[in-house]
């Protein structure tokens, strides 16, 4: 049987994930996956929906065409614990993509990506506290670990968000390299995706008087845009979060010591932060 897909971006949340999918979507020779985030290996109800379900996403690929998906829930462990053993039950040798920043500054974007989803209160220092997973997920050489010992240093491409930012089109270079193929062009006009300084905070029944078509019609037939634009502004979150002084350096700490994990995992990777 045909192993799909050929390469996996694995994570982190709040990374660019979502704009290195997209640039790679339009690339000649690549089918990437609608969802965009499928999360088979790693959401129970779905990994329920079978072997047959995944194969389907890519039913529509073209001969020759490498094959492809972005699924961050695949490195939020301990919450998906089962992720990589079902990856592995399936995929011999995938290739693995896993983009990163600076730590502190993923955990704090995770926050406002639960803030806008109305999952997360005011309060982020608070939050901080009650859900650990603010910070697992930016412990990368503890999420990596796992795929090492499975499928090898290399078969992992690591990436950083603010070198994407920086130079994109070398960015997609290495992507290049590292999947085989040549010629991926950078497209500035696809811009960059679910940035979570523009999202806005759910309402209640968010998805009847919001995300609704008819609901939709009427406040563009009955509200003037200006006033539209501004209870939109009001959802956002204006400032970014400041975190007090002592669960930064707590942060900081935690962070620097998965640094050094990432760095034993990859000693010669020049992608890691010193």
């Amino acid at each position: 049987m045909e192993e799909i897909p050929d390469f996996v971006i694995i994570g982190a949340m709040k990374c660019g994930t979502s704009t290195l999918q997209a640039q790679l979507a339009i690339q000649p020779g690549i089918f990437m996956t609608t969802p965009k985030e499928p999360n088979y290996f790693s959401d129970d109800d779905v990994f329920a929906r079978g072997k047959a379900w995944y194969a389907g996403l890519f039913a529509e690929r073209q001969p020759g065409d490498l094959t492809g998906e972005a699924s961050t829930h695949y490195t939020k462990l301990p919450t998906h614990p089962r992720t990589l053993d079902r990856m592995g039950a399936r995929l011999n040798s995938p290739k693995l993509i896993y983009l990163m920043r600076d730590p502190l500054e993923r955990a704090i974007s995770h926050y406002i990506h639960e803030w806008s989803m109305g999952v997360m209160g005011e309060d982020p220092a608070e939050e901080f506290e009650r859900h650990p997973e603010l910070t697992d997920y930016s412990c990368y050489g503890m999420q990596l670990a796992p795929y090492v010992e499975r499928y090898g240093r290399e078969a992992i491409l690591l990436l950083q968000m603010e070198d994407m930012k920086s130079d994109p089109q070398g960015t997609l270079d290495q992507v290049s390299r590292f999947l085989g193929r040549e010629g991926f062009q950078w497209d500035p006009d696809l811009g960059t995706q679910n940035v979570s300084a523009e999202r806005v905070r759910r309402l209640p029944f968010h998805d009847l008087i919001v995300d609704n078509e008819v609901a939709t019609r009427l406040r563009r037939a009955l509200v003037p845009k200006s006033v539209r634009r501004w209870i939109r502004s009001s959802r956002q979150m204006r400032d970014r979060p400041e975190l007090p002084e002592d669960l930064k350096e707590r942060l900081r700490v935690t962070f620097s010591e998965d640094q050094e994990k990432l760095r034993a995992l990859f000693p010669s990777d020049r992608t890691i932060s010193s």
